[in-house]
Order: structure tokens, then C-alpha cells, then sequence
């Protein structure tokens, strides 16, 4: 089970890293998207980021966002067809979706409607939009499992115990696996790493 110890230990450790108070930083301030072009920006990263590395999908991301400015097509710079048909339609289409996503009662659910957002990827969207949601993603499935639980249920838990949101527990808790400091197969937390 992941304590509050374990956590403040993967805490601990990943601000020893560089990367702790950023990442509190980032999630605690997630909102919903304030203009069209936020939220098309935000929906592209995310779609850079289905499947792929996050330092690979940022390079991908940060070539991406000056050529659609430019008014090229996103494939001038990306190679991948089916999301560079998505992330073309979005960026033309972005005031009909963001519009769209303001008016939907559930905006979780509307995120998997948007062109290449799944339904994982979804979570992720509205995580970035600032909905207290859980990404269950390998490694948040993994440590949910070991508990018996859901990612979201999981993350809930621990946001009650430390005081953090629910979206910034799972951002930690992703960014620790993925940096090997906590084992998503043993929920141990991995010193060497160090």
C-alpha cells in the first residue's frame, strides 16, 4: 500500500531531482482552458503524447504548435498520419470544440469525442483541464491494483491524506514511475535511484 510515508518519500526524492515543486506547481493550477487556442494547444500535447515518451512528444509538440501558427498543416513537421489529421482538425475546428466542451455536462466524457482522445487519453485532457481525475495509466493501474482499487480511487485517497488534488497526486505518482524512483510493480520505493 502507498502511505502517506511513501509518499512524502517519493516526495522526498523526486525534489532531489529537480522536479517535485514544478509538477505540484503545474497541477495544483490546472483550470478550465480561458480561450480556444488554450485549449486546442492543450488537446494537441496530448495527443503528441498518446503512446509516445513525454520528452519525445514535447520535441514533437514544440515543432507542431509554430507550424500550425504559421498556417501549415501539423504534417509539414510530424510524420504520424492519423494524429496529424486529428491535430489539423482541432486546431481549425478549435472554437466549435472548445465551445462544445463549455456547454458539455459532462466535459470527461465529451474529451473522448475530440478527434485521436481515447478512452485513457480522456483523463489525461481533463486532467490538463483541470477536472480531479486520474489518468489510469500503466503505471497508476498498476500501483491501483496492488490496492485493489481504482486509479482514481487510489489517487482520492491519497489527495484526502496529503492535501494535494487528486490530478496533482497523479502527476506525482506517474512522473515518480516514470523516472524509476517508485516501482509501479511493487509500489517500493527505489533509494538507488538516487
Amino acid at each position: 500500500m502507498i502511505t502517506v510515508g511513501i509518499f512524502h518519500g517519493l516526495l522526498n526524492m523526486l525534489d532531489r531531482l529537480g522536479v517535485a515543486q514544478a509538477d505540484i506547481d503545474w497541477a495544483e493550477s490546472r483550470e478550465i482552458p480561458t480561450t480556444a487556442t488554450v485549449f486546442a494547444s492543450e488537446t494537441i500535447f496530448v495527443i503528441c503524447n498518446s503512446g509516445m515518451k513525454n520528452t519525445v512528444a514535447r520535441r514533437i509538440y514544440d515543432r507542431i504548435i509554430p507550424a500550425l501558427q504559421a498556417g501549415l498543416s501539423s504534417s509539414s513537421v510530424f510524420g504520424h498520419k492519423g494524429k496529424t489529421a486529428a491535430i489539423d482538425r482541432i486546431w481549425n475546428e478549435r472554437e466549435r470544440f472548445y465551445a462544445e466542451y463549455l456547454g458539455a455536462a459532462d466535459k470527461v466524457a465529451y474529451c473522448e469525442t475530440i478527434p485521436f482522445i481515447g478512452a485513457i487519453t480522456k483523463f489525461h485532457l481533463a486532467k490538463n483541464f483541470g477536472a480531479q481525475v486520474a489518468k489510469p495509466d500503466v503505471h497508476l493501474k498498476r500501483l491501483a491494483d496492488r490496492e485493489q482499487c481504482t486509479s482514481q480511487e487510489l489517487c482520492e485517497r491519497l489527495s484526502r491524506e496529503t492535501g494535494y488534488k487528486v490530478s496533482t497526486v497523479d502527476t506525482l505518482l506517474w512522473r515518480a514511475c516514470a523516472l524509476g524512483v517508485l516501482n509501479s510493480r511493487t509500489g517500493e520505493l527505489i533509494q538507488e535511484r538516487l
